[in-house]
């Protein structure tokens, strides 16, 4: 969502949506670099296909926070694969006009309103899984487009 604001004759294009602290320990969300399990920005290469989140860091087993006041829309199930099971948890979010999903985190609850900063969930055991990976919180919009500019 775009707000408009005209002042003096200017005109000035704001996104209203600005995502907060995802991560304790990350009061930045810093973004996932490039490590030996790939890159964490959207539309790095991954064996063929293009990724469709940006990767902010996050320890194993960090609080994860609201990043403004939203609404949860359910669990979700990031892999069909099994040996992904320790880390096959994530969440659906609205709020501030966007739709978006949070993989690899355990929600505390999976319906409601919650506040910016209320803690939504626990960082998984990416480790388990991808060894020597950076461990991370994967942000998808649901329209798979571009988080980027919202960080």
């Amino acid at each position: 969502m775009r707000r408009f604001l005209l002042m003096l004759g200017v005109l000035w294009v704001c996104d209203g949506a600005t995502f907060g602290p995802l991560c304790e320990g990350n009061p930045f969300n810093s973004v996932r670099g490039s490590d030996r399990w790939g890159s964490g920005h959207y539309g790095a290469s991954r064996g063929g296909r293009l990724h469709k989140g940006l990767d902010v860091k996050c320890q194993d087993g960090s609080a994860v926070y609201a990043p403004f006041d939203v609404t949860l829309h359910g669990k979700l199930t990031v892999y069909t694969d099994r040996n992904k099971e320790a880390i096959n948890e994530g969440i659906n979010l609205k709020g501030q006009g966007l739709c978006f999903k949070l993989f690899y985190v355990r929600p505390t609850r999976t319906s409601g309103s919650v506040r910016k900063g209320e803690r939504i969930g626990t960082m998984l055991p990416m480790q388990s899984v991808y060894p020597g990976i950076t461990s991370h919180v994967h942000v998808q919009m649901c329209d798979q487009s571009d988080p980027t500019p919202y960080f």
